[in-house]
């Protein structure tokens, strides 16, 4: 049996279990050594697969988690590598560091061929570290996380005749489209649904006020809207 299938198959035996599978039954069950079955818990739980346990005792995944099953294609897992490295050179550091997480997790538990497969494949997404670049992932993580926290937000904006004006905006989500980013959400000095770039805003604050997302100004109206004028929002 290849050991990327044995770390599989003892993902797959812990699921779903309320009590802890001993260590003996595991090794039976796959037909291997007591050792074995300890050095590839302890490989899983490095590379942060919720197990709990330990030898003599027994495991378990952690309360609340699950792990589904690590059945790529080829074409999947260069998809992933490819979204990874975008993140990592377009988003802000919070996407970009999760994204190069999953991926090491799914790394560890591959096969080796699919894994030098996978990290050969030669679509890149070259970055670069700079002041301005550093700025901008800031930014990202900053509008990200006023999405996640329903947080009001006020900014200066320059649009793209050089008008200056003062918003306070109610942020729903950020969309990229290949070259630049855009804040969407309700605009409260328009009173209706606005797009943003981030790089022509500047002094971005939290004001420390929540909103909620009430029925025509919430991110399902939002959508709608943009589907109107975009002709699709995915």
């Amino acid at each position: 049996m290849r050991r990327a299938d044995r770390l599989f198959l003892i993902i797959h035996s812990l699921r779903g279990r309320r009590t802890a599978m001993p260590a003996r039954r595991l090794a039976e069950t796959l037909e291997v050594s007591l050792r074995t079955i300890y050095r590839d818990v302890a490989d899983l739980q490095l590379s942060g697969v919720p197990i709990e346990g330990e030898a003599g005792v027994g495991y378990m995944l952690r309360k609340g988690a699950d792990i589904p099953p690590l059945m790529f294609t080829e074409a999947e897992l260069e998809a992933l590598v490819v979204g990874t490295r975008f993140a990592r050179a377009f988003a802000g550091s919070r996407l970009a560091d999760g994204a190069s997480a999953a991926l090491a997790k799914i790394e560890a538990v591959l096969p080796p061929d699919l894994r030098e497969r996978a990290a050969g494949t030669r679509i890149y997404a070259p970055f670069y570290k700079d002041d301005e670049r550093e700025a901008h992932r800031h930014l990202i993580d900053l509008l990200h996380g006023a999405i996640g926290g329903r947080q009001v937000i006020a900014f200066d904006y320059s649009d793209k005749e050089g008008r200056p004006s003062h918003r306070a905006f109610e942020p729903l989500c950020l969309s990229f489209w290949g070259c630049a980013w855009t804040l969407g959400g309700w605009c409260r000095l328009r009173e209706s649904f606005r797009n943003f770039r981030p790089d022509r805003m500047s002094g971005v604050v939290l004001t420390g006020e929540l909103f909620t997302q009430a029925p025509g100004r919430d991110v399902a109206a939002y959508t709608d809207a943009m589907r109107g004028q975009f002709g699709g929002m995915d």
